[in-house]
């Protein structure tokens, strides 16, 4: 009984480790200040990630807050020690601060929010 116990800690260990093998998205930042923007000018971000893992990831989706903000992404494998982006745009129509985020869901592991935040004038 103990050696089936053991043997099945060690496959539960092995699974989790696996497992973080595979998230490996590392990203260069995850928020965007424009500061002061002019009312009226679309504005852009770029957020790259890198694939630290030793599997191929994927972004399935990247979903806006508000029809405000559009993201585009890589699309397809990124392969273990390659970079990928996300990039968004915010169209500063209305007067104000702003804080927006997208979400992106990777093909492993947890959803990431992205933050763009500034100040429309």
């Amino acid at each position: 009984m103990k050696n089936v116990m053991l043997g099945l800690g060690l496959i539960v260990a092995l699974s989790a480790f696996h497992m973080i093998k595979e998230t490996a998205f590392v990203w260069t930042k995850t928020m965007h200040d424009y500061g002061q923007i002019k009312q009226g000018t679309p504005v852009s971000a770029s957020f790259e990630f890198l694939n630290e893992g030793d599997e191929p990831l994927m972004i399935l989706s990247a979903k806006a807050s508000c029809g405000c903000t559009v993201a585009d992404y890589t699309k397809g494998e990124i392969q273990p020690g390659k970079k990928g982006t996300v990039r968004t745009t915010y169209n500063a129509a209305k007067v104000g601060s702003f804080q927006k985020s997208v979400t992106i869901q990777p093909s492993v592991g947890d959803p990431i929010k992205l933050i763009i935040k500034g100040e429309v004038i």
